[in-house]
């Protein structure tokens, strides 16, 4: 290799070397400021509610519980029975099928005594048309069931949103379950605060729990090695940045398994997105948009203590499938609303959530990819210190392991959850296996997502259930 070429080498992973340097400098400052606000928010609220030092309850908005379902009749029936058990009185269930080729309307015609009705729907929102309506009247709140054509989970929760009595909605998947306490845990911000128009609560994976009348009874981690490396991970995520960006205002997405909007709010801007994969996300950034760009005061709020119990994949190409929807999800959300970078008008939403989304959740994959790729390099042409790459990966990897355990510790505890030591162990052993190995997986599973992103964009894909452990 002659001197000039070597140099020109030399000068590039220079470059490159800087450019990590300071990319991982920054997340890892984010990613332990985050930590440390989301765990001191935990023991705060924890000492609060043992003073019983917060708004008590008597005080009630009325909320419309909508459930999208698309072939769901594996679980449709836990959920449902989760919701009969809230300690909560002012609020309705409304199923919406999303046109499903198994037995999710019949069996819940079957299980709550479902009768058909003549109801008129006003289309506030855009959707495909009700075929049928059923309801019910002898359950402990109504239960309505709408059947329509195939739209999408958008489609079918603006048909929610246009059948719903009350003016407050709430989201939640069809495979997941609810505490006794937890509606009543997400609409405590709303009554504190009139200027609250959005908020997300906390969303934990199932597998492994039992839950007995509307109460976690045992809680063990996963018998499988994904799920419970799933676990750490949405405690790190749920649990550290949201509460982060919860106090400057800064949510940009609220979970599209448990989520509470302001009804009026949401049609003035217009529902749901039935042209984006990331609903969710891409509903939470409009409303800002919408009450920045029309002078509303607002707050989009995230609380702790509000918790759904969720399924989490238990096998890698069902969590290929849902994370390749999450990451198209992501772009078309960012993309659609580019306007927001670096624009003052949004303050803390531009300069710090969005670049963050854009910058560690967007761009990480294709990032850690040219990553790898630069090492390869580097060790065939023979510039790689090997013992430096052993060690900074090692301190990266332990940094991140320690963060993960303190946030899933954290959660435990404040949450009351007694764990076994056996599950402290595995809980140790597989953080360090989360970050160095299912990290990487799926940074390649997102870098490709966006491969044939035209041609397959809506395209969801089927997700294995199992029955959730609730009775």
């Amino acid at each position: 290799m002659s001197p000039g070429v070597r140099d020109a080498i030399q000068f590039f992973y220079n470059g490159i070397g800087v450019f990590f340097v300071v990319y991982m400098f920054v997340y890892a400052t984010f990613l332990f400021l985050a930590v440390t606000v989301g765990s001191s928010t935990l023991f705060g609220t924890r000492r609060r509610n043992a003073l019983k030092n917060e708004l008590q309850s008597g005080y009630y908005i009325p909320v419309s519980i909508l459930i999208p379902a698309h072939n769901e009749s594996t679980t449709i029936v836990s959920t449902v029975q989760s919701l009969l058990l809230l300690d909560y009185k002012l609020y309705e269930i409304i199923i919406v099928d999303d046109g499903s080729t198994d037995e999710t309307s019949r069996i819940l015609i079957d299980t709550f005594h479902l009768r058909h009705v003549s109801r008129p729907i006003q289309r506030k929102l855009r959707c495909q048309p009700a075929e049928a309506v059923f309801e019910s009247r002898a359950c402990k709140v109504p239960i309505t069931l709408i059947r329509k054509k195939n739209g999408g989970k958008s489609d079918a929760l603006n048909m929610g949103i246009n059948a719903s009595r009350y003016p407050y909605f709430m989201c939640m998947d069809a495979d997941s379950v609810l505490q006794r306490d937890s509606l009543e845990m997400l609409v405590r911000p709303v009554l504190e605060n009139d200027n609250v128009v959005a908020v997300g609560g906390s969303v934990r994976p199932c597998n492994g729990t039992e839950i007995r009348d509307g109460l976690v009874k045992e809680y063990h981690l996963p018998n499988r090695i994904l799920p419970c490396m799933q676990v750490l991970e949405y405690d790190r995520s749920f649990l550290a940045a949201r509460i982060l960006f919860d106090k400057f205002n800064g949510t940009i997405i609220i979970s599209g398994a448990f989520g509470l909007f302001k009804k009026s709010v949401v049609v003035d801007a217009g529902g749901y997105d039935t042209g984006t994969m990331g609903e969710d996300m891409e509903l939470v950034v409009k409303l800002h948009v919408f009450c920045r760009e029309h002078g509303i005061p607002y707050r989009i709020r995230f609380s702790t203590d509000a918790v759904c119990w969720t399924q989490a994949p238990e096998h890698l190409r069902d969590l290929v499938k849902q994370r390749r929807r999450w990451h198209i999800g992501l772009f078309q959300s960012l993309m659609q609303h580019r306007n927001i970078l670096m624009n003052p008008k949004y303050g803390l939403v531009s300069f710090i959530s969005y670049l963050y989304f854009l910058l560690y959740e967007l761009l990480s994959p294709y990032i850690e990819i040219f990553g790898v790729f630069t090492i390869g390099f580097a060790a065939v042409v023979d510039f790689l210190n090997f013992p430096f790459w052993v060690i900074y990966l090692g301190i990266y990897a332990v940094f991140s392991a320690i963060l993960s355990l303190t946030a899933f510790f954290a959660r435990v505890h404040t949450a009351d959850l007694r764990l076994s030591f056996r599950d402290a162990v595995i809980a140790i052993l597989l953080c360090l296996l989360e970050v160095s190995c299912l990290r990487f997986i799926l940074a390649w599973v997102r870098g490709a997502a966006l491969i044939g992103y035209r041609r397959k964009k809506m395209t969801w894909g089927e997700i294995q259930r199992k029955q959730i452990n609730f009775q």
